[in-house]
């Protein structure tokens, strides 16, 4: 291959190459570029330029920012089904507030993991969104994989040469004790009677994630075999609003075993309500009705269920109650396979890393197991 220099400047020179044949047409391509330095090491910049197009690693610039390309990746990745509705919503928020404000008008070419270093910090000292503070590590971590999901697909499409946030990694998020409900007959007790308590029985004794439980249907539900099946979720966005989707990996459709005290508060929830819709002349509850939908069947609101739990329990999410139910099983001896499927998770692997430390918390069982072994 060959190349060229043309001094431009004093300390400027322009840097002439062959970039090899287009794709499509078939002609073979002249590259330029410009570069600041002395002769001796434009000269070196040329020879490395040409090696990277025989070696299949040369990119041609473009002027695409960061941020541009982020946003464009997002909506992508949500019209090809690739990410659902809500999770494209937060990949925005994550985005518009921790990535653009920061890096997201430097050039996607030009991203190098200095940066990336650089951008840890500036969101570590000040990234939040109100501009009073810092961000937690877990955000800047949620922000770190969007950006690095959409540098892998720059990295595929031969835009960058090499996924800078895959050289810089995020920052070590600590381990946190895991909120969970430690006496669960009390918390019980605190439950009943609030109009929260069926909703969360169904959670704290199942490990459904609430957009589950709110997307259950009637017809869904057989009390004679004790089963709940999983096909829906309530999914709410400022895009598309209340809509119900189907779960967003195969693992996600599932059939749960219920436990008696479930059953019994599901026969009874079932009782009163309808006897509501006998009071209220409402007609026959149709199979294809949801537990907690409205009379007039619109969908429930899961923003309005997790403000009413924060009301309730201000200092434990909605989501700890399914940490709960994980617990329980970890705590039971139950198996991690039997564990991932009731979850829905993909994988064993998801459920090992998100409740890792329960399990190191349970050694004591592993020296148990050997003791009684070596008894026998």
């Amino acid at each position: 291959m060959k190349g060229h220099i043309q001094q431009r400047g004093k300390d400027s020179w322009r840097l002439k190459f062959d970039a090899g044949r287009d794709e499509k047409t078939g002609k073979r391509k002249t590259q330029f570029h410009t570069f600041r330095g002395n002769k001796r090491q434009a000269q070196t910049k040329l020879a490395e330029l040409i090696a990277s197009v025989s070696q299949a690693k040369y990119v041609e610039p473009n002027k695409i920012t960061v941020a541009e390309w982020v946003r464009g990746r997002v909506d992508h990745w949500e019209a090809s089904g690739e990410i659902s509705a809500r999770t494209a919503e937060r990949y925005r928020e994550l985005t518009e507030h921790q990535i653009a404000p920061h890096i997201g008008l430097k050039l996607l070419q030009k991203l190098r993991a200095l940066d990336i270093e650089q951008w840890h910090t500036a969101l570590r000292n000040g990234g939040r969104a109100d501009g009073k503070g810092g961000i937690a590590p877990r955000t800047i971590g949620h922000a770190h994989r969007v950006l690095g999901k959409a540098l892998r697909d720059a990295t595929k499409n031969e835009l960058v040469i090499k996924n800078v946030a895959a050289i810089e990694s995020a920052p070590k998020v600590d381990d946190e004790e895991m909120v969970i409900v430690r006496d669960v007959p009390a918390f019980i007790e605190t439950l009943r009677g609030h109009r929260l308590f069926v909703p969360a029985m169904v959670s704290l004794f199942t490990g459904m994630r609430l957009g589950e439980v709110l997307g259950l249907r009637w017809g869904r539900l057989d009390l004679d075999k004790k089963i709940i099946e999983v096909r829906e979720a309530i999914e709410e966005t400022k895009a598309h609003g209340i809509r119900l989707k189907a779960p967003k990996t195969k693992a996600g459709r599932r059939d749960i075993t219920l436990p008696d005290l479930l059953v019994d508060t599901l026969r009874d929830f079932r009782k009163e309500h309808l006897e509501l819709r006998l009071k209220l002349g409402a007609g026959k509850l149709p199979d294809d009705a949801l537990l907690f939908a409205s009379l007039d069947g619109a969908l429930p609101s899961q923003k309005r269920y997790s403000k009413a739990w924060s009301d309730f329990q201000p200092d434990m999410g909605f989501h700890n109650l399914r940490h709960t139910h994980a617990s329980q099983l970890i705590d039971a001896g139950v198996d991690i396979v039997t564990i991932s499927k009731r979850l829905g998770h993909a994988k064993p692997d998801i459920t090992l890393r998100v409740y890792a430390h329960l399990f190191r918390n349970d050694d004591g069982k592993a020296a148990a197991a050997i003791n009684a072994a070596l008894a026998r």
